[in-house]
């Protein structure tokens, strides 16, 4: 049996809205193996589909199908370390999970980027599967059924805060809140600082985040969806973040901090903790994560 690791992630990362993901220490887990029937568990207590249903199952399947390679079954034993439903990319773990660990017991007939490639064709968007399957920060785009993708790793002198709600919001809900058309003016704003965005992380010139991960595309639209973002924001402001932004599609809020700021999560876990009865900041629970540089990967 094998197990394959999977990374968080956090798209978007403001202005890169479906370009734009990292990856975060913070891991599901899937031990994977042939058998003669589907037998799914969770190691975690959370609830799976123990179905075909399974999304790790599933595309595990996908890749059988398209090798041509009969499957009677597998049995999958999951640890869901990633939360769902908080847009940490629960969903792209799951299909990077079910690609990397078919491709492993097929004997690794595609590459990485084959398998991305197909991964972001069931994800629909590239900005979470990316950083899943390479690790470090990751820009991408779709054209013509190909992927093109430049991963840049993460230097350990950022970390991250997630501040995770006790609360889920499903991506199709978040979605359906976008407008179907935005001002010309907006678009160059946000391309203007998704340029910056992906120079910031290249260039390792993390002071430019406060302005490259400004947006005007779609954290706007779905603040409504999620209480407590403008306060948590203020927060990350006051205590000196180098950028904050939503994660995914909601409700997690993210930002980057430099790894040797202690004084920014002891503050933030105060504010948290003095939070009264009915904030918006009581809903939140805060996670120092480290960027993780290396995207999904087997062990036996």
């Amino acid at each position: 049996m094998l197990t394959v690791n999977v990374p968080a992630t956090s798209a978007n990362i403001g202005a890169g809205f479906d370009s734009c993901g990292l990856a975060l220490a913070l891991y599901n887990r899937v031990q994977m193996e042939e058998w003669d029937d589907v037998c799914i568990t969770s190691l975690d207590g959370t609830r799976v589909p123990t179905g075909p249903q399974n999304l790790v199952y599933s595309t595990a399947k996908s890749l059988y199908d398209e090798c041509g390679v009969p499957l009677r079954g597998l049995r999958l034993a999951q640890e869901n370390g990633v939360p769902m439903a908080r847009g940490l990319g629960s969903s792209s773990a799951c299909i990077a999970a079910g690609l990397v660990g078919a491709n492993e017991l097929l004997g690794r007939p595609y590459t990485r980027m084959q398998l991305l490639e197909r991964a972001a064709a069931l994800e629909g968007h590239p900005d979470n599967v990316a950083p899943a399957m390479l690790g470090g920060f990751v820009t991408s785009a779709l054209e013509g059924g190909h992927l093109y993708a430049v991963q840049k790793p993460v230097a350990d002198t950022l970390c991250f805060a997630a501040f995770v709600p006790g609360y889920k919001l499903l991506t199709r809900k978040a979605r359906a809140a976008l407008p179907k058309t935005v001002p010309h003016k907006a678009a160059v704003y946000n391309v203007s600082r998704a340029a910056l965005l992906a120079a910031a992380f290249c260039e390792e010139r993390y002071d430019l985040l406060r302005v490259a991960t400004c947006d005007k595309l779609h954290q706007p639209y779905r603040a409504a969806l999620m209480p407590g973002m403008e306060e948590v924001f203020a927060l990350c402001a006051e205590l000196g973040a180098l950028g904050w932004w939503v994660s995914g599609a909601g409700p997690t809020l993210m930002c980057a901090v430099h790894t040797e700021n202690k004084a920014f999560f002891s503050g933030a876990q105060q504010a948290l903790d003095a939070a009264e009865k009915g904030s918006p900041l009581a809903a939140y629970r805060l996670h120092r994560l480290a960027p993780d540089n290396t995207g999904a990967f087997v062990t036996a």
